[in-house]
């Protein structure tokens, strides 16, 4: 394990992330929207350069994440995806010529240190690069039950902030099970080789649910403002992962008085993330294209 380069491969995987957020979000709001969970959006997408970039952003995200993942343990790595929410109004300020105000800054500046002081606290500790498969069927289970529940539950609801947050909740399960199983496939082939990698169902798998994670993120951008999937993907990625890494990759943090700076990281984090949410510039993300829309 080398848990710097983790961090760093780590950092500039959230930052690739942020990137493709602010592109793909320019593009599925120039594309025809539906009540349901359309599979034909993708086509349309399809048809966009600026969700294409997105793509490539996405692409850059995943072989950064791979690396972190196989250089240090996943309780690390995720957790670190909490900055994708502070990088995604960075970004958006710059692609989209808004503005981070004051308390933006601020709450961007709590996030940062609610991770820090959590990590710091926590100390995630683990080196198991595989785990057994009695030990995969229940976990997938569970999230595979968690994933469908939310998605019905946003079918029942009209478009708005509910709906983008129970699909962005599902997007943040997926997104965990696919960094566990990517975790699972690297180390095969950091040990195996080609041959391993590729006949390993880990493979396949962390493939299939990427694939399924980006087709929800998809559908939760166009049902509903960035502000209410995004805080929902990116704090639900980070919880799931943490549970996942310590059920199947055995990988521990502290307890005992140690909870107490960790909650209070964990606080800093949802306040600064609740404070980014009603920034300006989270509004000047939809409002322009739904006006024009809207006439």
């Amino acid at each position: 394990m080398n848990t710097p380069l983790s961090v760093v491969f780590a950092l500039c995987a959230a930052l690739s992330n942020a990137v493709a957020t602010v592109l793909q979000r320019k593009a599925a709001l120039t594309v025809p929207r539906s009540q349901g969970l359309r599979a034909g959006l993708m086509l349309d997408l399809l048809r966009q350069p600026v969700w294409l970039a997105g793509i490539l952003a996405v692409i850059a995200a995943a072989v950064c994440q791979a690396l972190a993942l196989v250089t240090g343990p996943l309780t690390i790595v995720q957790p670190l995806f909490v900055l994708e929410l502070p990088l995604t109004l960075i970004v958006a300020s710059l692609l989209m010529h808004g503005q981070l105000t004051g308390p933006g800054w601020l709450a961007v500046t709590v996030v940062v240190a609610g991770l820090a002081i959590a990590l710091a606290a926590a100390s995630p500790t683990g080196n198991r690069t595989h785990v057994p498969l009695d030990r995969w069927i229940p976990a997938l289970g569970v999230c595979l039950g968690m994933v469908v529940l939310l998605a019905l539950a946003a079918l029942r609801r009209p478009e708005g902030r509910a709906r983008a947050a129970c699909l962005g909740a599902a997007t943040a399960i997926s997104y965990a099970v696919t960094a566990a199983l990517m975790k699972a496939a690297t180390h095969i082939l950091d040990e195996q080789g080609l041959g391993a990698f590729f006949s390993a169902w880990q493979t396949y798998a962390f493939a299939a649910t990427g694939v399924c994670a980006l087709f929800l993120l998809e559908n939760a951008m166009q049902a509903g403002p960035l502000v209410a999937s995004q805080p929902a993907l990116t704090l639900g990625d980070a919880l799931v992962s943490l549970a996942l890494g310590i059920i199947l990759y055995e990988e521990d943090v502290r307890s005992g008085w140690w909870l107490v700076p960790e909650l209070f990281g964990v606080a800093l984090i949802a306040a600064g993330v609740l404070t980014l949410s009603r920034v300006p510039l989270t509004k000047a993300l939809v409002a322009p294209e739904e006006e024009r829309r809207a006439g």
